[in-house]
């Protein structure tokens, strides 16, 4: 079963599946785990630097899946 967050374009940003990554959350396409973002953001990273070290990630991926979270932190009871 694949699960799929989609942008108010169509683009796929994440997907999941059993066969990839033993399904983890991964950028649609790729073999990068959605958490490796996070990680190096946390890390002190910039975006270029994970854009470089995954070019496999497209800026339009990374971009929407930091609106999709910033957006779900807006409503959450921290």
């Amino acid at each position: 079963m694949m699960m799929v967050m989609k942008t108010a374009t169509d683009i796929q940003v994440i997907s999941r599946s059993p066969e990839v990554m033993s399904g983890a959350p991964v950028f649609t396409g790729t073999r990068v785990p959605v958490q490796t973002i996070i990680d190096y953001l946390a890390g002190g990273h910039t975006l270029e630097d994970f854009l470089d070290d995954f070019p496999t990630v497209t800026r339009e991926q990374a971009l929407e899946l930091l609106a999709h979270l910033r957006e779900m932190l807006k409503g959450a009871q921290i």
